[in-house]
């Protein structure tokens, strides 16, 4: 019951912005815009493009709110892959412009960093939207260097709950480079794989 919550607030969203309630992209921009911006902003690296397109998102979105689909999944998670989406797009524009005026560089080097921001991206999406209790595992074993059993005890769990949410944690995070190459999935056909998985 608790669990079916989010899916009919993203439903009902979907239906107030499909009769153009403005309120109701106020209301979905102040849930999700430090979302789209940071992830904008991950990939692209530079605060103004990361503004730019944040924008965009929301002005796709408010013009077309048809385009998400809630038996396909959560809107967070359509909100974030559309982002991607635009940001690795932006991305390689940019920089294929960039070696075209400046002949420095391979089509390679273009993919791999395009690749590499993509993934990074990716890892922050994850390890935002996997649960809490992983969440503080994984930050208390790489920001603090505890081991497993320092973070049973900073946690009040067993050493094999404590393992338990970094191996998770981990594997979670792992995906990040699923599907961080140049092939990129419609909005429409719902998240790509490293984000389906972190929700």
């Amino acid at each position: 019951m608790a669990k079916d919550a989010p899916r009919r607030w993203d439903r009902r969203m979907q239906q107030r912005l499909a009769h153009g309630e403005a309120a109701a992209l106020g209301e979905l921009y102040d849930r999700f815009a430090s979302l789209v911006h940071g992830l904008a902003h991950r990939v692209l690296g530079d605060e103004d493009a990361a503004d730019r397109l944040t924008r965009e998102v929301f002005a796709h979105i408010w013009e077309n709110p048809d385009a998400y689909d809630p038996k396909q999944g959560s809107l967070r998670s359509w909100v974030a892959t559309l982002t991607h989406q635009r940001a690795v797009r932006r991305l390689r524009q940019t920089e294929s412009a960039a070696l075209a005026r400046s002949g420095e560089g391979t089509a390679e080097d273009l993919e791999r960093k395009v690749r590499r921001a993509s993934a990074a991206a990716r890892a922050d999406y994850i390890v935002t939207a996997m649960p809490a209790p992983l969440r503080a595992a994984l930050e208390l074993a790489y920001f603090q260097r505890r081991d497993y059993r320092q973070t049973a005890a900073d946690l009040g769990v067993t050493e094999d709950e404590a393992r338990r949410r970094l191996r998770l944690g981990l594997q979670l995070l792992s995906t990040a480079n699923d599907a961080a190459g140049p092939a990129e999935p419609h909005p429409a056909q719902g998240p790509p794989p490293g984000y389906g998985r972190a929700l």
